[in-house]
């Protein structure tokens, strides 16, 4: 066997492999209002149905009426119309397979600063937050560092942050939760400062963690010829709401919002 050969058949192998694995969250998909999928039971055609989950998270089946299979796996749905079609004598030994057609009932939401908002499946189980921004797009240039996840945990009301940059540390996968359906990511837009006056780039920049005067006068294209480093002012919001203008110093951390301006020299 040459050494291409070899090299194609591991490649192959590791296609099946994926595609096994993929199958096998599948499976473990729990089904949820709005999905479709098709019951059959071995050696019995006339029991082969195509069905919608309702919102009460049921199936209406031939012989034994309605199902409740919503928060159910796939194989616990098999098992349940089975029980049940042999508990009514209607099949002795019943071999039953349900198969997931349409993914509409579990959906996330994923909004704000995004390359493509929208709501998205949960196509396999244990779908993560980086999962759901991946299939999202993304943040875009102007998205903060923080996805907020909103939806409900044991029926009651969940809310939590979580930083994006931090979910690639290696303690990040804590972090990375589960999302359920129901579930809503926003990305709010990024926090901004501003810097104008005597700079050869005054405007709005976004606000990088720990970022100082100093770099913010290099965001901005430096000090023009006829300002000074020793004349800027920051104008910062206070808790009652009011503006303050303070003398800082080059390496003073900056705040959301905060305004530099560099005066002109008096010389």
């Amino acid at each position: 066997m040459t050494k291409f050969v070899r090299q194609l058949v591991a490649f192959c192998f590791g296609l099946m492999m994926l595609a096994g694995a993929q199958a096998a969250d599948t499976r473990e998909y729990v089904l949820g209002a709005g999905d479709i999928v098709r019951v059959t039971v071995f050696q019995n055609p006339d029991l082969t149905v195509e069905t919608r989950v309702t919102e009460s998270g049921s199936i209406t089946y031939p012989l034994i009426g309605s199902v409740a299979v919503g928060g159910l796996t796939l194989p616990a749905s098999e098992k349940l119309i089975a029980d049940k079609l042999r508990d009514g004598g209607f099949v002795l030994k019943p071999q039953v397979n349900v198969l997931l057609l349409q993914i509409r009932g579990n959906q996330v939401s994923v909004l704000g600063q995004v390359n493509r908002p929208g709501r998205y499946p949960i196509e396999i189980a244990n779908t993560r937050v980086s999962d759901m921004l991946a299939t999202a797009g993304g943040a875009t240039i102007s998205g903060a560092d923080l996805v907020t996840l909103v939806g409900t945990r044991n029926g009651q009301p969940f809310r939590t942050e979580i930083d994006i940059p931090s979910l690639f540390q290696p303690d990040g996968v804590k972090a990375d939760i589960p999302v359920q359906g129901g579930d809503i990511l926003y990305i709010h837009r990024a926090p901004m400062f501003y810097i104008y006056g005597e700079v050869n780039r005054p405007g709005s920049y976004r606000l990088e963690r720990g970022m100082t005067v100093m770099q913010a006068l290099a965001q901005g294209g430096g000090v023009t010829l006829r300002g000074t480093e020793k004349r800027i002012r920051l104008h910062r919001r206070n808790a009652a709401g009011s503006v303050e203008a303070i003398e800082p110093d080059m390496a003073q951390a900056l705040q959301t919002d905060d305004v530099v301006y560099v005066r002109e020299s008096l010389f």
